[in-house]
């Protein structure tokens, strides 16, 4: 293994890369960068640009992880931390029940559901004993409407 430089970097290069993508979803980008490094530092050696050594490659390994960790770290950190707004739909989220008093968007009650007090809201008038539908749930907040009749 030891004595097949490139084949070793091949194969330790591709198992790091499985890794980092689908055991840890891309969360370290110090295995990513150092994976794609061994496989273009394998790719070097079978081109003949670099000697099959072991001093040589692992220089070369570091060099291309540096290379790579600083042209790509931003651009990678940016697409990480885009935040993805879209609404859970759930079965919690479409609980029914009657209002209990006069409900209007300046102001709010809290509800027990569950055990858990919540603030419910809307941007509607609503009338005490209408059913009322939850259509948006925040932290500690219940956003509901008039249920359709139809």
């Amino acid at each position: 293994m030891f004595n097949n430089i490139p084949q070793t970097l091949v194969i330790l290069g591709l198992l790091t890369l499985i890794i980092e993508v689908l055991i840890l979803g891309c969360s370290t980008f110090v295995l990513l960068f150092f994976g794609i490094a061994m496989l273009l530092t394998s790719g070097l050696i079978y081109m003949g640009i670099l000697d099959a050594n072991w001093i040589s490659t692992i220089l070369t390994l570091a060099l291309i992880t540096l290379a790579l960790a600083i042209v790509l770290w931003k651009p990678l950190k940016k697409l990480q931390n885009k935040p993805s707004k879209t609404d859970i739909k759930s079965d919690f989220a479409v609980i029914t029940f009657k209002l209990e008093k006069d409900l209007s968007p300046s102001e709010r009650y809290t509800f027990n559901y569950s055990g858990i007090q919540w603030q419910i809201k809307s941007e509607t008038q609503i009338e005490k004993g209408v059913m009322v539908e939850v259509i948006k749930k925040e932290v500690g907040v219940l956003w509901v409407k008039p249920v359709d009749k139809s």
